[in-house]
């Protein structure tokens, strides 16, 4: 027995032992994957220490030994573009092997929600989906997870190539990014696409960095009283959220819509107007009701109804008739049709559904945006509508730990350290609006953080300035908005870095702005100048210096390429100046040159000098090659988010 007994535990410890010899490897690496041409790329995984591994890729050898924490690391000898590869690792027992890998260009894809937007919900979705049979341009999407803790390794995710099966789930910005480098440059090309709408650039930066500025020091060490179960809460009241979003509660889809709906007790509200029109912020499902009378003439027609540009999630009910359901569209054509079987003569109802999240919701302007029709005459929606926000279960209150210092780039960023990739492009800011001032550090920082810890040097790190948004104000005034453009124009400071301007393609009423195949192309003029070493023009007109003469401003700048010049051949307008009381006018402003003459009969002895200073700016400067002059002010006056 004891004889017995001795053989099983030393057999236990036999396979036990294999076991823990066997390596492993992060999900970064995976079959169909890109790696990083023209210089060494490392792989990595995990073994029990002094465990001897070996690995090929193509013709080339590498070998190594585990340490004494288990790790290990092979670094293969730069190589050019070109494929498909085969990877294979061994050590122990076991060996790992990936195929149809590529060598190209890797790109880091990340930031918040203008780079998570996906092609399935920009502009020409389905034209641009059908024709993506791209096999040489690879995605891997890493997904959504935060982390008080740096980790080492992303969940389940896997590489995949871009077809009509797949593009439409990508990145926008980054696969017509990807597209315009692959059909220049001739090479695979490999987007790792990590990002979380929402965020602030301080949860994408790594915890050391953050302690290190007395602007975010003290909320990371606030992050040191949390416990995973905050997080596992917080989750599940988020997976709670996204039900009430998606799904009517207490039967309200069933009763509120319908035309013998008593809500003669409801609040009253004028549209088109947004959130801040119902009373103050709120994030919820918000009803929406309103009684339209229809004319004979539309008696046994189906009708068009057009919302213009709803805010956010909606549903579109007539007559208690459900017409569309949780529509989430980029799109500004909002119109639906209502079968004539559904309508009566006289009076009618019309119901919406609206999901008010992240400070949105509500119709959009103008007013002649909203009707129904019957293709001749139409039925202003514009008016009195009646409105209710707790008609359902109220939404639960959600922590949105994601927002918090270092969370994704724990998660999100540190397990794909040290992926050898080209660079970085960024699309992220919006969520930082309220402290722009700090975005002046908080972004470079963001910067020096990732290039450190990835010991690529100063690798190209290329990003996208806010475009215009909100309201278009009809005087000069201060904004959150410029000032964040402000700041991140001031990181073109820090090495390698290039940024497109895409202050002329945005939307007032839409955050996310549909045209994300011209962001792409722009944030490749910038890589292709700065990265591959093309000719030509990259970038808008940029500000370089002013002089005061009397009673105007002499603005100079740089990147005219043949000159400055007017986008839509009207008068040049985006300009604003002012004397030493610092109140701006509009201003008039005439092209010489490379340089801008600025004045006002307002302002006789002018002191200062904005260009495209708004949310939402009216401005038309190019340079020959169509792109916009990056806005800019020749002050330096205290902001409204500077504390």
């Amino acid at each position: 027995m004891i004889k017995t007994f001795l053989l099983g535990l030393i057999l236990t410890s036999l396979f036990y032992g294999r076991l823990f010899a066997q390596i492993t490897m992060p999900k970064v690496f995976g079959d169909s994957m890109v790696l990083q041409r023209e210089q060494p790329i490392p792989v990595w995984g995990q073994a029990s220490p002094g465990t001897p591994v070996t690995g090929t890729l193509g013709a080339a050898y590498a070998k190594t030994v585990t340490g004494k924490d288990g790790k290990w690391m092979l670094r293969f000898p730069a190589a050019k573009a070109g494929g498909p590869y085969t990877l294979k690792v061994s050590g122990g027992n076991v060996a790992i092997e990936f195929k149809n890998v590529l060598i190209g260009d890797v790109w880091l894809a990340s930031g918040q929600s203008n780079m998570e937007w996906p092609v399935k919900d920009a502009k020409d979705a389905a034209k641009e989906i059908a024709a993506s049979n791209w096999p040489q341009i690879r995605f891997l999407v890493v997904k959504q997870r935060k982390s008080l803790t740096p980790q080492q390794d992303i969940t389940d995710e896997k590489w995949k190539a871009c077809d009509p099966a797949t593009t439409g789930n990508f990145s926008a910005v980054a696969y017509y990014f990807a597209r315009k480098v692959h059909q220049e440059q001739g090479i695979p090309v490999g987007i790792i696409q990590s990002t979380w709408g929402g965020t602030p650039v301080e949860a994408w930066t790594g915890r050391e960095g953050l302690l290190a500025s007395p602007i975010t020091r003290a909320r990371v060490l606030a992050n040191d009283t949390l416990e995973v179960a905050d997080f596992v809460q917080d989750s599940l009241n988020l997976v709670r959220f996204w039900d009430i979003i998606y799904h009517p509660q207490n039967n309200a889809a069933q009763e509120v819509p319908a035309d013998t709906f008593n809500d003669a007790a409801w609040p009253q509200v004028q549209m088109p107007a947004l959130v801040g029109d119902f009373g103050g912020p709120y994030e919820g499902i918000v009803w929406m009701r309103k009684k339209i009378g229809l004319p004979a003439s539309f008696a046994g027609k189906a009708l068009t109804v057009e919302l213009g540009h709803p805010e956010m999630n909606y549903s579109l009910y007539v007559n208690g008739h459900e017409i569309c359901k949780t529509v989430w569209s980029a799109s500004p054509f909002h119109h639906y049709t209502v079968p004539a079987a559904m309508l009566k003569s006289g009076e009618n109802v019309i119901a919406l559904r609206i999901a008010m999240l992240w400070g949105g919701g509500g119709l959009n302007p103008p007013a002649d945006s909203i009707y129904v029709t019957d293709g001749t005459t139409r039925v202003s929606l514009a008016g009195t509508w009646r409105y209710q926000k707790d008609a359902e279960t109220p939404a639960p209150h959600i922590r949105n730990y994601q927002c918090y210092p270092a969370v994704l780039y724990n998660a999100m960023i540190h397990p794909l350290i040290p992926y050898a990739i080209k660079g970085v492009i960024w699309y992220q800011g919006e969520a930082n609006e309220y402290a722009a001032f700090d975005y002046r550090q908080l972004f470079p920082g963001l910067i020096k953080d990732w290039r450190i810890r990835w010991t690529q040097g100063n690798f190209p790190f290329l990003y996208v300035q806010l475009a215009n948004f909100k309201k278009i104000k009809p005087e000069p005034s201060e904004s959150e908005w410029a000032e964040v453009r402000e700041a991140q124009a001031m990181t073109l400071s820090q090495p390698n870095t290039g940024m497109a301007c895409i202050i002329d393609l945005g939307e007032a009423g839409n955050i996310h702005p549909a045209n994300k195949q011209e962001v792409g192309r722009r944030l490749t003029l910038v890589a292709g100048k700065q990265v591959y070493h093309r000719q030509g023009i990259a970038s808008g007109p940029a500000f370089a210096g002013f002089k005061k003469e009397p009673h105007r401003i002499r603005i100079r700048f740089t990147n005219t390429g043949a000159g400055l010049t007017v986008r839509d051949g009207h008068a040049l307008t985006g300009f604003a100046i002012a004397g030493e009381d610092k109140r701006f006018y509009w201003a008039n402003a005439v092209i010489e040159g490379n340089e801008v003459v600025v004045s006002s009969e307002q302002v006789l002895t002018p002191t200062a000098v904005r260009y495209a200073w708004a949310d939402n700016p009216v401005c038309n400067l190019v340079n020959s090659a169509g792109l916009p002059a990056i806005p800019f002010r020749t002050d330096s006056w205290k902001g409204i988010t500077q504390r």
